[in-house]
């Protein structure tokens, strides 16, 4: 290789190396400007109600297993005494059938120029229980003594807060108010509604209901406790984002731009809900961990979830952009050497580093504009004035506004394609690789019949 196009190519190497830096600083101000958003985000949750996770309703019996026992004092001496022992415990009976309709509602709520998305719902809880028997409660000892206690139901909620009304509870023939507390060990944060003892019979089953309204932000959570559980939901937000270890049914599910409509049908045999629920409870009754386990959230157990949230992530959107930005500048740099080269018209390392810093300065408008307006708009204004004033630009350093036109039709195309990554993330592999593959096919095409020796040769240019 001659030294003057080693050079070159050298040049060209350390100028990218160099626009390398704003564009790791544009990077930085994206991460710092999302956790901006994330801060927001915290800041309207403390203010207001945080991400919602509902369990329940659970039918709860507490008793106490009260025993004598001998304790030994002294062996040597073999003393004893007569110790008693009383242990809380409880029985969990969970829904033989639970079904949840819920209308849900969202709003947007503002911290500065950073916006999240809240949700109100209005739920209708429905179902029965099969009364558990009282006669034989696990006890530690076959002479202790049961006492049981108030059975209650308990429903959890992750943030009272969010609770518009007081429910009342149909429970047969009566009508129960919640009380504050879900009245668990492992999970404080809920309501619950006593239930009478009085013709409390096992196996008998008890129809219930109750009607309650709920806040929260951005994800809306339930644990499938029930031996079988239906769940729709129906809202006008028309970008959900379905979550945890189970999908609505297929054939129930609605989306389009009025909104959606989803239907899970779960049923105790595909869920550990159960079993989990009951397992925390064990280990925060335990007295190693009653301190400790005071709260279990929702995510501990078997869930599913909605999430309502913007569809596109500005600040994930613009680093991707970012990503492709190397990539930008080096096919840039790449046609301006060919051009340089095969029409032997030199292009100075300053213009070629003052086009680079114009396509870096890009990603730093596309971020900043799509703070203010939508994305889509924002990356409009941003690559058109790119366009315009690197094509501008180029017809005087290319001495041929052509020249400078064509330019600005290629920039416009990478552009469009970009967008169509960012826009396609799923495909964005294959798009990029089909993208590297047509640019390097288009530069080996063109140069197909270049001498490279006789390019790169001074003498060339002299006899010119």
């Amino acid at each position: 290789m001659q030294k003057p196009l080693l050079i070159k190519i050298v040049i060209i190497a350390v100028l990218m190396a160099l626009i390398g830096i704003p564009l790791s600083m544009i990077q930085s101000t994206i991460s710092e400007r999302n956790a901006y958003r994330d801060q927001a985000v915290h800041s309207i949750a403390q203010d207001s109600v945080h991400e919602q996770g509902v369990i329940g309703p659970v039918l709860v019996v507490p008793y106490t297993d009260a025993y004598e026992e001998e304790q030994v004092l002294d062996v040597e001496k073999q003393t004893k005494k007569i110790v008693k022992r009383t242990i809380r415990k409880k029985i969990l009976a969970f829904p033989n059938g639970l079904q949840i309709k819920g209308d849900v509602d969202t709003d947007h709520r503002y911290r500065g120029i950073h916006k999240v998305l809240v949700y109100r719902g209005q739920f209708a809880v429905a179902g029965d229980f099969l009364l558990p028997s009282l006669d034989n409660l696990p006890r530690d000892k076959t002479d202790s003594r049961i006492t049981v206690g108030q059975p209650f139901v308990a429903l959890t909620i992750d943030d009272v807060r969010g609770i518009r009304n007081i429910p009342v509870m149909q429970w047969n023939e009566r009508k129960i108010e919640f009380e504050q507390g879900a009245g668990l060990d492992s999970i404080q944060a809920g309501l619950h509604a006593p239930v009478a003892l009085d013709n409390w019979k096992a196996g008998l089953s008890v129809k219930f209901s109750f009607n309650i309204g709920l806040d929260g932000i951005q994800r809306l959570q339930f644990s499938p406790v029930a031996k079988n559980n239906v769940v729709t939901l129906k809202s006008s937000w028309p970008h959900p984002q379905f979550g945890g270890r189970f999908m609505p049914s297929p054939k129930d599910r609605k989306i389009d731009e009025n909104g959606f409509a989803a239907t899970w049908d779960i049923s105790a045999l595909a869920t550990n809900a159960q079993q989990q629920l009951m397992t925390n409870e064990r280990a925060a009754n335990a007295p190693a961990t009653a301190v400790a386990a005071n709260h279990a959230p929702v995510s501990n157990l078997d869930h599913f979830s909605v999430g309502f949230i913007e569809p596109v992530n500005i600040y994930s959107q613009a680093d991707r952009a970012v990503k492709y930005g190397l990539l930008f500048i080096a096919l840039t740099f790449a046609a301006f050497f060919l051009f340089e080269m095969l029409k032997q018209l030199p292009i100075h390392p300053v213009q070629y580093l003052l086009v680079g810093l114009a396509l870096a300065l890009f990603f730093l408008l596309l971020v900043s504009l799509s703070e203010h307006i939508r994305f889509e708009l924002a990356y409009l204004i941003a690559s058109g004035a790119c366009i315009l004033l690197i094509g501008f630009y180029l017809s005087y350093v290319l001495r041929d506004w052509k020249r400078g036109f064509g330019f600005g039709t290629g920039l416009t195309i990478l552009y469009g394609v970009l967008f169509g990554l960012l826009r396609s993330e799923d495909n964005a592999l294959m798009m990029g690789s089909i993208l590297l593959f047509s640019v390097l096919a288009a530069v080996m095409i063109t140069t197909r019949k270049v001498d490279w020796y006789k390019v790169a040769s001074p003498a060339r240019a002299d006899t010119e």
